[in-house]
């Protein structure tokens, strides 16, 4: 595949399974049995790598597919509001809410605003970014998340500190999100980051689709045991 290529069709269920080593791709499945061919990125130090997702760059198929399948996922929890922390799960999102019923979402940024205020926000930092930012939540959106049920959305959950910052800026207004929701649950590095924050987050976290860390293996990769 090309580059450009990843992201943009799903194949159907029943594809044959693929065990490794994977050369450039990892073939990740949804519930239903579908399958999406992600790119794998080494890390640094090489030896190991993960499947890569970047949802603002797939096609309009896999954003559906993506956010259907998370929606259906949360609806359990009843979720009145979607909140959803940037900059990638900004757009899937806006999906889930649609999809829920909702008419709007609350989106999260990293862009101050005049009329935004330090309290309203937490440090925030990411696997995919070496800087730290901060995340704010626009104050006119505080009385959509007062006493609602509230979803936090993000694209990836990875080592899980942008999860971290946005359960946090939660807590800053007041919320426990009943649950957490992503495209794609990248490895369990997170349980970790989420449990020492509280026990209770690990298990409200729900994903579309859940990738292992990959090590090498020859001139391909396979899933670490």
């Amino acid at each position: 595949m090309q580059p450009h290529d990843f992201w943009q069709t799903i194949d159907p269920a029943g594809t044959p399974e693929d065990g490794g080593p994977f050369s450039d791709a990892y073939p990740a499945r949804l519930a239903d049995g579908r399958r999406l061919l992600l790119p794998i990125r080494a890390l640094a130090h090489g030896r190991h790598g993960l499947a890569s997702l970047i949802v603002n760059q797939a096609s309009f198929e896999v954003l559906a597919a993506l956010a259907d399948d998370l929606a259906a996922r949360l609806k359990p929890h009843a979720p009145d509001v979607v909140v959803g922390l940037p900059t990638l799960g900004l757009t899937l999102a806006a999906a889930v809410a649609e999809r829920l019923g909702h008419s709007r979402y609350v989106p999260c940024g990293t862009s101050r605003k005049f009329w935004y205020v330090e309290e309203l926000s937490v440090p925030m930092s990411s696997v995919t970014t070496h800087h730290v930012k901060r995340l704010y939540v626009d104050p006119r959106m505080l009385p959509l998340l007062k006493g609602r049920r509230v979803a936090l959305v993000d694209d990836v959950i990875s080592s899980g500190t942008s999860i971290v910052a946005g359960l946090s800026l939660m807590a800053a207004v007041g919320v426990e999100p009943v649950a957490v929701g992503a495209a794609m649950l990248q490895t369990d590095r997170w349980r970790a980051a989420l449990t020492d924050l509280s026990p209770v987050w690990p298990d409200r976290v729900v994903g579309s689709l859940a990738t292992p860390l990959l090590e090498r293996a020859g001139d391909g990769w396979r899933p670490t045991p």
